[in-house]
């Protein structure tokens, strides 16, 4: 019996270990991952920019310069194609954290994820999100701005 993708919806069998159309990897486990040391600013600076509303911004890894809007709904992020913020590579779980507007803010909770989240090089469980906070998602930083 064939399946299809959740990415890219074309055809994979159960024996399938990735999408052999996109690439898209169907089986593993979340690989372990070494936060990023923070010294390296300039890779944030670069990438860097003014925004009207709350995003986050990838400034490292895979994806660079995708932008993700933050509104007044609550956001999954992970692995998974589901997520609203879909990270795809392997240091990220499936469900890895989720995003909610909570009092004027945004708060980021990890849901037992893994390698769990880092913010400016901090391991949390919970945090409300701050002007330039660079949040780090397996191999993922993404930049704060409001």
């Amino acid at each position: 019996m064939s399946e299809r993708c959740p990415v890219c919806n074309g055809p994979v069998t159960p024996q399938d270990s990735s999408c052999p159309s996109c690439g898209f990897k169907l089986l593993g486990t979340t690989q372990e991952f070494e936060p990023i040391d923070m010294n390296e600013h300039d890779a944030v600076s670069r990438h860097a920019k003014a925004v009207q509303s709350a995003s986050l911004t990838v400034v490292r890894g895979p994806q660079i310069g995708t932008c993700y809007q933050l509104d007044d709904k609550e956001l999954t992020v992970g692995r998974s194609p589901q997520c609203d913020i879909f990270l795809n590579d392997m240091t990220v779980s499936r469900a890895h954290a989720i995003i909610k507007p909570e009092n004027g803010a945004f708060v980021i909770r990890d849901q037992q994820s893994y390698n769990g989240i880092w913010i400016n090089n901090d391991s949390v469980d919970e945090a409300i999100l701050r002007q330039d906070d660079i949040v780090q998602i397996g191999a993922f930083c993404l930049l704060y701005q409001k």
